[in-house]
């Protein structure tokens, strides 16, 4: 697969700013909490979007309208804005015989031309009238699994790397579906969301590419926790 092909998954930033200036969005998704049943158990997810109409203010915790089902690893300041890009559509409708509508993957903005090999950590964006900036790479869970009746989807999804990320608000604003995604900023670092999916889920032990993704401020705290009190063990080992 492409998405983890290569360790070579930090750019430079003329590269980036090259690449991706203003970048089209499918769809903005909104959607609230609802009870799904997996594995014999009712769950709460905010995983069911559907897109929207007219323009939508986006706070600094999330789209107006819109939930998540656990609160404790989904949401909040780091995660107010869940991304997932339009070109990885097709590879998954022909992996699980499906056709997907905008919002298939429990993102709230489905984008075109911002791939995971593209975007960095810490890129700051215009949006309509907010100012967005990537915290991390999404980490995928259960409940996409849940969603598709594919337990081993969240493996998958990892091995390709096709994971989306998720944006921190910095500034407050009404936006529309018809805005475009404009970079405002590149990450000095050039820490591209590629290059921290492989130190999370394949190059596990590579204590330097965590310190590297460490070293980036804008890291979000959950994958900041995370990266910390692994580093701590491969140095103590």
């Amino acid at each position: 697969m492409d998405g983890m092909a290569s360790m070579d998954n930090v750019r430079s930033v003329g590269d980036t700013i090259s690449t991706i200036r203003q970048m089209k969005v499918k769809g903005i998704n909104i959607g609230k909490p609802v009870v799904m049943t997996y594995q014999n158990k009712e769950i709460m997810s905010g995983f069911h979007k559907t897109p929207i109409e007219g323009r939508i203010y986006l706070s600094s915790l999330n789209f107006d309208g819109d939930g998540q089902g656990d609160l404790k690893h989904h949401g909040g300041v780091d995660k107010a804005v869940c991304v997932y890009p339009f070109e990885r559509y097709a590879y998954w409708e022909q992996e699980l015989g499906l056709s997907l509508a905008l919002g298939a993957f429990g993102e709230n903005v489905t984008t075109e031309g911002m791939l995971e090999d593209q975007i960095c950590i810490g890129d700051i964006f215009q949006f309509g009238e907010a100012v967005v900036q990537v915290s991390q790479p999404r980490q995928p869970c259960y409940k996409i699994a849940a969603r598709y009746g594919v337990k081993e989807l969240p493996a998958m999804v990892q091995e390709t790397g096709y994971t989306g990320y998720y944006l921190r608000v910095l500034q407050e604003g009404w936006v529309n579906p018809e805005d475009t995604l404009s970079l405002k900023q590149h990450h000095a670092a050039g820490i591209t969301l590629q290059y921290a999916n492989q130190m999370m889920f394949h190059d596990k032990e590579n204590a330097k590419g965590i310190q590297t993704i460490l070293d980036v401020e804008e890291l979000s705290s959950s994958w900041r926790d995370t990266f910390t009190k692994r580093l701590g063990s491969l140095l103590n080992d």
